[in-house]
């Protein structure tokens, strides 16, 4: 057999030095611990999360403004002629609000729970006004609360008229005497008040306009500076004129030229919006009185966000941003009342003392109602 060539010689050489480093490394790999292999899986990982907790990288994560006095911020002083703990009053209408379907007792009203909701999503609490009890008790109610909602409902004549009546001449008289006193009323609120300004308990007329969307027509050359919709953004100031982003639910109302017939009406308010019934009516839908902070809606701005009963309430976020201006706009008035009533007093005679019942399957319209007896008969909390 012949000998191998030099050339097989060096082949052989290389290829066992080949299997050698294959053979040294597959040993080294192999004697590695598994805390070893740990340990270099995890080093990668940890450097990356230091660098996130580096003082450069938190410090891109504030607002431009920060960056450079965040330590030096401290808040303002509240502003000492505002009052920051506003409470409204709001009175309640006679029934149960669900046609006797949840008491039929001739004593019974109640507050809608939307109109509570409304108030208390602007920072201000609520005390119930009864409206059935005694005379001396609401008054001492009134000097308790910042402000008055007068709601919805049907009742235009009785106790329940007298009662508007007796507590918007305090209002007024609130008002007269350098009392910062606001008012807010909304749909039959309006008309009670249309009646009672005008000295006409027939001024209102009839419309159609029973649970239908709509939109706001501004008067001409209307200004909004100091009126309820100077909060309102250009943009959703456009929509209330083009798109139905407000809920209107009544039978009466009273149109532009008779309300400016009547002097004692066309002095105290002035026509801010219009709207227009199914048979194409125009009626007055928001007013603003001239010399007192009170507003008054032929709609229903509390429903948009609060309410759920009726078929063609808004909901669209634009409608739900016309209920929450108005609310900050009312809230904002009776933060300029300087009443300062005694905390326990306030705290016996909230709406916190009572529960409201569904009746979003018996009512027609409301979801809740605080229901009231009056209070010599159950009683409820007292002054």
């Amino acid at each position: 057999m012949l000998p191998p060539t030099t050339t097989d010689q060096t082949t052989t050489t290389s290829d066992h030095r080949v299997n050698r480093r294959r053979s040294t490394t597959s040993s080294s790999s192999s004697s590695l611990s598994s805390s070893e292999i740990l340990n270099y899986l995890w080093l990668p990982l940890l450097i990356s999360f230091s660098k996130d907790l580096t003082p450069a990288k938190a410090q891109s994560l504030l607002l431009p403004t920060q960056v450079s006095v965040h330590s030096s911020l401290r808040c303002s002083s509240p502003d000492p002629k505002l009052n920051y703990r506003p409470v409204i009053g709001i009175l309640s209408h006679p029934g149960d609000g669900a046609s006797g379907r949840l008491n039929n007792a001739t004593n019974t009203s109640y507050i809608a729970a939307s109109y509570v909701k409304f108030v208390e999503s602007a920072g201000a609490r609520v005390i119930p006004l009864i409206y059935n009890e005694p005379q001396e008790i609401l008054f001492e109610k009134l000097e308790l609360v910042n402000g008055v909602l007068f709601t919805g409902g049907w009742a235009k004549s009785g106790l329940y008229f007298e009662t508007v009546k007796t507590i918007f001449n305090k209002i007024l008289a609130k008002n007269d005497a350098g009392q910062h006193f606001p008012s807010l009323a909304i749909c039959l609120g309006f008309e009670l008040l249309t009646m009672i300004i005008s000295q006409d308990n027939n001024i209102l007329e009839e419309f159609r306009a029973t649970d239908q969307a709509s939109t706001l027509q501004f008067m001409k050359n209307t200004i909004i500076e100091g009126t309820v919709f100077q909060r309102f953004p250009p943009d959703l100031l456009q929509k209330l004129s083009t798109d139905c982003l407000v809920m209107q639910n009544h039978k009466y109302g009273i149109s532009p030229e008779r309300l400016q017939q009547n002097s004692n009406l066309s002095s105290f308010f002035k026509i801010l919006t219009t709207s227009m019934d199914e048979d194409d009516k125009v009626y007055v839908s928001t007013v603003q009185a001239y010399d007192y902070p009170v507003t008054a809606f032929q709609w229903h701005p509390e429903k948009n966000a609060f309410e759920w009963g009726l078929s063609r309430i808004p909901h669209s976020e634009d409608a739900v941003q016309v209920t929450q201006h108005v609310a900050n706009f009312f809230i904002s008035e009776a933060r300029k009342s300087l009443n300062r009533p005694p905390l326990r007093k306030v705290l016996d005679n909230l709406i916190y003392n009572y529960s409201p019942t569904y009746c979003g399957k018996a009512g027609k319209g409301y979801d809740e109602v605080y229901i009231f007896a009056q209070p010599s008969t159950l009683g409820h909390p007292r002054i």
